[in-house]
């Protein structure tokens, strides 16, 4: 595997490589060749190439691609194009029509793309979706999901791209929450959605722009009504505009009870499980290290469906699925009217506890 984008997320993925056997980073890129240097030098990783010299060589698999979400689409495309397969960081593509050129291109050129994030790998929302399967809590009616935040401005050194297009609530961490909950009750057939900016300007607190604008180019309260093809319907909203909350971050409704999941971005956390005619919660926990990072968790998954001919489960499909789902949030507040989804997917399965690979 070859490594392109050697920033913050950068090193857990190389520290996490170590964990999984079956891919191996032998290579990084970064447009700032000094910052890929010393990336390899600090890693021990063991070629330092450009981004065309790694398009081309012989020895990478696969790409990971780690660079800012507006060039995602651009060299995805370029890996393919070179019969390579790639895996993404969140989101797949800016844009929904580049997301499916992706596809279709990946499917020309027989490669797979997969995309992050791979949190719903974890133990957290599998234990859900073991209790689910189960028919612990019946049949699922709903689900609520809420990001709320105050918006980034106050701690990021450069915030200013989580205002413009490609950034927003709903782009940055929906992700999470919206391929949590499809991997929980399968595909959106139909959504609504309503939008705001609140603050068309933003200033800029964090001690390295003290005191500079930022002029607000995308909606800053982002909330949607999801209708799944199972029956099940589900409200979401991402918000950079709230000062404080109370919300729970996921909560999914059954016939029988209501499942209660920790933050999405994480793991391992606990979940919560209520049945009716029981007074109390009950904490679930799952198995491993509460505060352990297991990213890579779906590249590893991705290597190994490569080597065995099968589906990886954070595959192209479902990556596209979330980012027309966060596209239609935003259309159908635009147009005044319900979205009809273009694309559907494949419920992912349950990781098996008998897979060493995520020990």
């Amino acid at each position: 595997m070859g490594l392109i984008g050697c920033g913050k997320i950068s090193s857990i993925y190389i520290e996490n490589s170590h964990r999984f056997p079956e891919f191996d980073i032998i290579a990084c890129a970064d447009l700032d060749h000094s910052k890929a240097e010393e990336t390899a030098s600090k890693y021990g990783i063991k070629h330092v190439f450009t981004v065309e010299e790694m398009m081309v060589s012989p020895h990478i698999d696969l790409i990971l691609n780690l660079t800012i979400p507006q060039a995602h689409a651009a060299l995805d495309l370029k890996a393919i194009e070179h019969k390579k397969h790639v895996y993404s960081e969140k989101p797949l593509a800016i844009s929904f029509e580049d997301g499916k050129l992706l596809v279709d291109s990946a499917r020309l050129n027989n490669v797979q793309v997969g995309s992050a994030p791979d949190t719903f790998l974890g133990g957290s929302i599998q234990l859900a979706g073991q209790v689910i399967e189960e028919g612990i809590i019946g049949r699922t009616i709903g689900a609520t999901a809420f990001m709320m935040s105050c918006g980034p401005e106050s701690w990021h050194p450069n915030p200013e791209f989580f205002y413009h297009v490609g950034g927003g609530p709903m782009f940055d961490m929906g992700p999470y929450y919206l391929t949590a909950l499809v991997s929980l009750m399968g595909p959106v057939s139909r959504l609504t959605g309503s939008t705001r900016i609140t603050f068309p300007e933003r200033i800029i607190t964090s001690p390295e722009k003290y005191g500079e604008k930022i002029i607000v180019q995308v909606p800053t309260h982002v909330s949607g009504i999801l209708e799944f093809t199972n029956g099940t319907t589900a409200t979401i909203t991402t918000s950079f505009d709230v000062a404080a909350t109370r919300t729970p971050f996921i909560e999914i409704y059954g016939e029988k009870g209501t499942i209660g999941l920790p933050d999405p971005n994480q793991f391992n956390h606990p979940i919560l499980l209520k049945l009716h005619g029981e007074k109390e919660w009950k904490e679930m926990k799952p198995d491993g290290d509460t505060h352990d990072n297991l990213r890579g968790i779906g590249l590893a998954d991705m290597s190994h469906a490569i080597e065995t001919g099968i589906t990886p489960r954070a595959n192209s499909a479902l990556g596209l699925h979330v980012l027309e789902i966060m596209h239609g949030i935003h259309r159908s507040s635009e147009l005044g009217s319900h979205y009809i989804m273009e694309t559907t997917c494949v419920r992912p399965a349950l990781v098996s506890k008998k897979m060493e690979t995520f020990k």
